[in-house]
C-alpha cells in the first residue's frame, strides 16, 4: 500500500508542476483585446475563441490527472491502517511490565514508606 501511495503522490506532484508550467506558458485571453477594438479582426472578445490548441488540451488533461490523483490520495490516506501514539508511546508499550510482589498488597496495612502521606487519605 505504501508503494501505491508513493507512486500516486509522485504522479500528483508531477501533474501539479506541469499544470503550473503550462498555465504560465499559455497566451492569455486578454492579450488580443486591443485588436478587438479597431486594430484588426479578432473574434476572441465576444465570440468563440476557436478550437483549442495543444497547450490548452494538455492543461485540461493534466488538470484531470491532478484531480484524479487528489481523490486517489484522499482515498488511500483514509483507508490506511491507523497508527496510534508516537514513538515514545510505542516504546512504553513494548517495555516489559515488572511482576507484582509475591506476597501481594493488603489494603489494611500501612504503606512501605513510613514518611508517605498515603495513610492520611480517608477511607
Amino acid at each position: 500500500m505504501d508503494y501505491l501511495f508513493s507512486v500516486v503522490l509522485t504522479v500528483h506532484i508531477l501533474a501539479a508542476v506541469s499544470v503550473i508550467g503550462l498555465v504560465l506558458v499559455q497566451h492569455g485571453k486578454g492579450a488580443d483585446m486591443g485588436a478587438a477594438f479597431g486594430s484588426g479582426a479578432s473574434g476572441s472578445l465576444f465570440g468563440a475563441t476557436g478550437s483549442a490548441n495543444f497547450l490548452s488540451r494538455a492543461t485540461a488533461v493534466l488538470a484531470t490527472v491532478f484531480f484524479v490523483t487528489s481523490l486517489s490520495l484522499a482515498y488511500l490516506a483514509a483507508t490506511a491502517p491507523k497508527t496510534t501514539g508516537s514513538v515514545m508511546q510505542d516504546a512504553v508499550k513494548s517495555a516489559p511490565v515488572p511482576a507484582p510482589p509475591a506476597g501481594g498488597v493488603d489494603e489494611g496495612k500501612s504503606p512501605v514508606n513510613p514518611d508517605s502521606k498515603a495513610k492520611e487519605i480517608p477511607k
